[in-house]
C-alpha cells in the first residue's frame, strides 16, 4: 500500500427531498490523509491541527471546525471548542473511499443523515 498524502475533499449534497439534483451550494471541505486506497489513514491523522473542515449551506455563514476521531475508530466534523454543538457523525467514513463521484453520509446536528457526493479530491502534499 502507498503512504498516505494529504486531500482536500470537496463534497456537495446529493440528491435529498428538499434538493431532488443536489447542491452544490450545500457541503463539506476537508482535509485529511488519505491512503493509498482513498480512505482516511487513521495513523496519519495525527497531524490533527491540519485536519480541518469547512462547512458551506446556503446563505448561513461558513462554520470551520477539525475532523476529530471518536471512541471506536468512527469520524465526526467537530466545530465548537468551548459549546455544546453536536458533531457532524460521518457515516461508515473509517470504510468509505473518499474519490471523486463516491457517496458518503453524514449525520447532522438534528441528527438526520443527509447523503454527499464527492466532487473534488486534490493533493496537498508537494
Amino acid at each position: 500500500m502507498s503512504k498516505s498524502t494529504l486531500k482536500r475533499v470537496t463534497m456537495h449534497l446529493a440528491r435529498t427531498k428538499e434538493f431532488p439534483n443536489g447542491s452544490p451550494h450545500h457541503g463539506y471541505e476537508m482535509v485529511a490523509p488519505l491512503d493509498g486506497d482513498d480512505h482516511i489513514d487513521a495513523e496519519a491523522w495525527k497531524l490533527r491541527e491540519q485536519c480541518q473542515v469547512k462547512r458551506f449551506w446556503g446563505k448561513e455563514p461558513e462554520e470551520v471546525g477539525h475532523l476529530v476521531r471518536k471512541p471506536g475508530g468512527s469520524w465526526a466534523f467537530h466545530y465548537d471548542v468551548v459549546g455544546d454543538d453536536d458533531d457532524e457523525a460521518g457515516y461508515r467514513f473509517q470504510s468509505h473511499r473518499f474519490a471523486e463521484g463516491e457517496y458518503v453520509s453524514l449525520k447532522d446536528e438534528d441528527g438526520e443523515l443527509q447523503p454527499f457526493i464527492v466532487y473534488m479530491v486534490e493533493d496537498l502534499t508537494t
